[in-house]
């Protein structure tokens, strides 16, 4: 029998805000259990950013939601043979995406483990919004989407602020030859139509067009690619480089560099070649493991409760009474840092319609 824990009513809406991060969504999806697998923020859709992360199973883009946004493509009313799950609760969105490309992978990289592979066949004959519910109503993904809140000093009332701007995250997958895009406000996947080859290049300019119908001075968008271990793989790329160097190696020591003088240099040219690649993927996988050393250290920095420590300096100031002094202090540098500013604005207005005018008089 499958046993899947469910929350309680009054549970299944506490999910937190979590940081759009490369790094708090690695460390997410090994928290669901899920091995072989890690994200990769995206910079550019310039074709060698997305070569170099080979192979991508899928991508998360994160946008300003807008109502009444026209879909483009194909919605899918029979979505059995593609995993969708409708969201059903707030804050849930970046989780459920990276949940979706999982769910749709079956590359031989991404080991599921057994919480999601129950999931996935406890929910497998479930309609969208049922499986959006169940997936909600999960207490041990909701406890691990949770251990990823951000630190907060002090806990204030939930007070709903309706001028705030709404974020989204949606998820783009390739499965059996199409693409597909994962948005769980839908009510289902939207089929996007055929890809060739490489499915990333069938994404690109739809993922321009959509960032194109914002304003030009909208910039907050992020776009982020689930890959395969980088470190297994840069591993697995040295032990088959040192494979044919050893091979070749093998061939040079049985030649007669007399005899075969050409095809001898020919070979020990291949040697050097493998040697310099070996050497370009070590710093490769000495980068990858100095990354996540980093990425160790700030999960050891965020998660610390500071507060204490400040208190208690705040406590050590005021006992030698010097608190009042460096809070004064700190406005003034604050009043005279904010008419800095100011100044630096208004001549820059100004140089603006000097130059203006300039135009005008010479027209």
């Amino acid at each position: 029998a499958i046993e899947i824990t469910m929350a309680d009513n009054n549970g299944a809406g506490n999910w937190c805000l979590i940081d759009s991060d490369p790094r708090v969504f690695t460390e997410l999806i090994k928290g669901f259990g899920v091995s072989g697998v890690q994200v990769e923020e995206l910079w550019s859709l310039e074709k060698a950013e997305f070569e170099k992360l080979n192979p991508i199973h899928g991508l998360v883009f994160l946008f300003k939601w807008r109502p009444g946004e026209e879909t483009v493509g194909t919605l899918v009313k029979d979505s059995r043979q593609i995993y969708f799950a409708k969201q059903v609760i707030n804050n849930a969105c970046a989780t459920q995406a990276i949940i979706s490309v999982l769910l749709n992978c079956n590359h031989k990289d991404i080991q599921l483990g057994e919480m999601l592979s129950r999931f996935k066949e406890f929910s497998a004959d479930f309609d969208p919004t049922m499986r959006g519910l169940s997936l909600s109503n999960m207490n041990v993904i909701r406890q691990v989407h949770n251990s990823f809140a951000r630190q907060q000093m002090f806990e204030f009332d939930n007070l709903s602020n309706k001028s705030e701007e709404a974020f989204h995250f949606i998820a783009y997958v390739p499965v059996d030859g199409r693409l597909y895009e994962l948005d769980g406000l839908k009510d289902g996947p939207i089929d996007l139509g055929k890809y060739q080859e490489d499915w990333v290049e069938s994404v690109k300019p739809i993922l321009e067009t959509r960032m194109r119908s914002y304003a030009t001075d909208e910039i907050r968008f992020n776009l982020m690619a689930i890959v395969s271990d980088r470190k297994i793989k840069l591993q697995t790329d040295i032990e088959k480089l040192q494979s044919n160097l050893s091979e070749l190696n093998g061939k040079l020591a049985k030649m007669d560099t007399k005899k075969d003088t050409d095809a001898y240099l020919k070979l020990k040219n291949e040697c050097t070649s493998i040697e310099v690649r070996i050497s370009e993927v070590n710093n490769l996988l000495q980068l990858e493991e100095d990354k996540r050393q980093r990425y160790k250290m700030e999960r050891m920095k965020r998660d610390h409760n500071y507060l204490p420590l400040i208190v208690q300096l705040l406590k050590c100031l005021a006992k030698d009474g010097r608190l009042v002094e460096l809070t004064e202090n700190a406005e003034k540098r604050q009043k005279q840092l904010t008419a800095a500013a100011l100044e630096r604005k208004k001549r820059k207005l100004d140089s603006a319609n000097d130059n203006s005018d300039d135009k005008s008089s010479k027209m």
